[in-house]
């Protein structure tokens, strides 16, 4: 609601003017009154994010100047530890490691970074037991996917919906259950209490 309510106030010519002169802004003015429904209101400025647009983007970030610059920098961040460099940087995955090792290995042949020992002297052990690792939560990931019927963004919407209606019915199923069995007993210490009070 706050970066809501300055962009309004900045987005306004007249109220940036206001504000740009006096440093004071209309608390009283139809912008910041919050009748607004600010979800759909961003929605309208910022367009929704597809599975597309992720798969687009992957596209055009892999093998451009800009991850090998993240490449680059995870290397020099991390010293070398592939495990480390594999999880910051966007877009990769264990399939990518021996593209990720050849940028790697022409940056050090160049001089552009250091050698690190945790790269260059890497044991088989790790990289397989990295290779493993990968590849039992990608047939994790893609069980779940499985299980629980996901195949586009419709489905996803669907099962987080699905979901908020069973924690909903747990919590009023919880409160009911509470209610039963605290509910009675202050009725009794009540009358308890009165009781005492009597004596």
């Amino acid at each position: 609601q706050i970066l809501s309510k300055a962009y309004a106030v900045l987005s306004d010519a007249e109220q940036r003017a206001v504000y740009d002169e006096q440093g004071r802004v209309d608390e009283e003015g139809e912008a910041l009154r919050g009748e607004r429904d600010w979800q759909e209101y961003w929605r309208l400025l910022f367009r929704k994010i597809t599975v597309k647009d992720i798969e687009d983007f992957e596209k055009s970030y892999k093998d451009s100047e800009e991850e090998l610059a993240d490449i680059k920098a995870a290397y020099m961040d991390f010293e070398g530890d592939m495990d480390r460099i594999i999880e910051s940087v966007l877009c990769v995955d264990y399939t990518d490691e021996p593209r990720i090792r050849k940028i790697i290995e022409k940056a050090i042949d160049s001089g552009e970074v250091p050698s690190y020992k945790g790269f260059v002297k890497e044991s088989k052990q790790k990289m397989i037991a990295r290779k493993r690792r990968a590849e039992k939560e990608a047939r994790e990931a893609e069980k779940t996917k499985d299980e629980l019927g996901l195949s586009g963004e419709d489905d996803l919407k669907a099962l987080i919906q699905s979901r908020n209606k069973d924690r909903k019915k747990e919590m009023d199923d919880f409160l009911a259950q509470l209610e039963a069995k605290y509910g009675n007993n202050t009725k009794k210490g009540g009358k308890k209490t009165a009781a005492k009070k009597g004596k």
